[in-house]
């Protein structure tokens, strides 16, 4: 994998920490009904390494439908920046936005305009879902390049509000999600376990949750299978709420501390 941004860690953690090789070519491009997110829906976070504040995020779905490839897509931007000490060594400025197919919740176009210190990146990925492929445009050097995608393949963004479309309420404890995935020019299939429910304190109050939990593979970074956890509100709207990372230099957490333009009542503990 090539250099991922800082800031996003926690989210790219959830997502890539079980690479292994992706799916290959599977059902035509598929239809999933929904109905926990809508436009018009923003999601504060802050941050943590250890008990220091390392950043603010925002994950934002635009008031309006856009259109891709005459598609309706909902537009999901998610950014961040480091605050505080981190901000003056590091100085993080990242965006990431998908543009969401609104029948099947699979990316039709992706963006990710990174600033983290002297580092810069800027490109967008057109996804080809019915011919299983991506066009991929490097802004900063003017390169194309064509990759290979799985089948019904998913990017960092819109892999969160898929996650948000599934019936925890039908699964067993234990049971695996498999999500195929693309970032940064790699394939990948990542497994997914529920672990039933679970109630999280956020800096946003006391919210009964779902519990997700990437498997991993043996690694140096990360201490053991389950040290990821991913936590969505047990509501309608199954907004992640808590992401926890247990690592060998520390640990991360990302903690909701304020939403706007939810579908639903969020599920909190009173």
């Amino acid at each position: 994998m090539k250099r991922r941004s800082l800031l996003t860690l926690p989210f790219l953690l959830t997502l890539l920490a079980a690479a292994q090789p992706a799916l290959g070519p599977g059902d035509a491009v598929r239809n999933i009904p929904q109905t926990s997110f809508g436009r018009g829906e923003t999601i504060n976070y802050k941050v943590h390494y250890g008990l220091l504040n390392a950043a603010d995020a925002t994950v934002e779905t635009g008031g309006s439908l856009e259109r891709i490839n005459n598609r309706p897509c909902y537009k999901a931007t998610v950014s961040g920046r480091t605050t505080g000490s981190f901000d003056f060594f590091l100085r993080i400025r990242d965006q990431w936005r998908a543009y969401i197919d609104t029948t099947s919740i699979l990316p039709l176009r992706a963006q990710r305009e990174i600033a983290e210190k002297n580092y810069r990146k800027k490109e967008v990925v057109d996804f080809d879902h019915e011919h299983d492929v991506a066009q991929v445009f490097d802004v900063r050097d003017n390169k194309r390049s064509t990759v290979k995608i799985a089948n019904n393949c998913l990017e960092l963004v819109s892999g969160f509000y898929y996650l948000r479309t599934l019936n925890f309420d039908r699964m067993k404890v234990g049971e695996i999600v498999r999500m195929p995935g693309y970032f940064d020019g790699d394939n990948f299939l990542l497994e997914v376990v529920y672990r039933g429910r679970q109630t999280v304190e956020t800096k946003a109050g006391t919210i009964r949750t779902f519990k997700l939990v990437p498997k991993m593979p043996d690694n140096k970074l990360f201490r053991g299978e389950n040290a990821i956890s991913v936590y969505l509100s047990d509501d309608r709207n199954k907004i992640p709420v808590l992401f926890q990372a247990e690592m060998f230099v520390g640990s991360v957490k990302v903690d909701m501390c304020g939403y706007q333009g939810l579908k639903a009542a969020l599920n909190r503990v009173y």
